[in-house]
């Protein structure tokens, strides 16, 4: 192959290199609005969790997507919390923990969910405010904090590169414990038309310039 075309293939791998470490996140505070923006999307209710310490970290599923959850660093322990026995979330065993969810099983684009804070019974309580950051396979990392969060407290993370984490905590708030219900986990989206156009408009002029300098040769 002649050295122009092998620079312009390098440079179009470059040039799609650089795309992808331009890679964008997005902060929604609506459920709403982040259902719009994502492609499928797995749910984890933690129903199935009781109001009692578990070990972690923890493979569970949003829907087909199955992921690892832990807390730390102080305690590997976690529990269930609910108001009522009926609708149960996930929370920290020391209110300064900070909760994880990575190890994706697959792309993910987007991650989110209800984040607000529990007593030491495990029941919703007023907080000053909660954190949450996402991190995605380019190395950026977003981060939004809630004030006064409540149990309809929505926060969602979009990236046009993969999620790779999702983490909160509550910093130190005496009598709070961080907390999450409803983990939103939604996969990568199909590229755009125009992008798979531009992609093969390029490997069509890469092609056209090899078969010219054939034919010069």
């Amino acid at each position: 192959m002649p050295l122009s075309v092998k620079s312009a293939i390098a440079s179009a791998v470059l040039l799609l290199a650089a795309s992808a470490a331009h890679a964008e996140l997005t902060t929604y505070t609506s459920q709403a609005a982040y259902l719009a923006a994502v492609g499928t999307t797995g749910v984890d209710d933690y129903d199935d969790l009781i109001v009692d310490s578990f070990e972690t970290p923890i493979v569970r599923s949003a829907g087909a997507i199955s992921y690892t959850a832990s807390a730390g660093p102080e305690s590997t322990l976690a529990y269930g919390a609910s108001d009522d026995e009926v609708d149960f979330w996930f929370t920290t065993n020391n209110r300064r923990d900070t909760i994880t969810f990575d190890q994706f099983s697959r792309n993910i684009a987007g991650a989110g969910g209800f984040f607000f804070g529990s007593d030491l019974f495990g029941f919703s309580t007023p907080a000053d405010s909660i954190t949450i950051t996402a991190t995605d396979s380019t190395g950026a990392s977003l981060t939004y904090t809630i004030s006064n969060p409540g149990l309809s407290s929505f926060v969602g993370f979009v990236s046009s590169a993969n999620l790779t984490s999702l983490s909160f905590n509550v910093g130190d708030q005496p009598g709070v414990w961080p907390t999450v219900n409803d983990l939103h986990l939604s996969v990568a989206a199909v590229p755009e038309p125009e992008t798979y156009g531009m992609m093969l408009g390029g490997l069509g002029i890469l092609g056209f310039l090899a078969r010219r300098r054939q034919r010069k040769g």
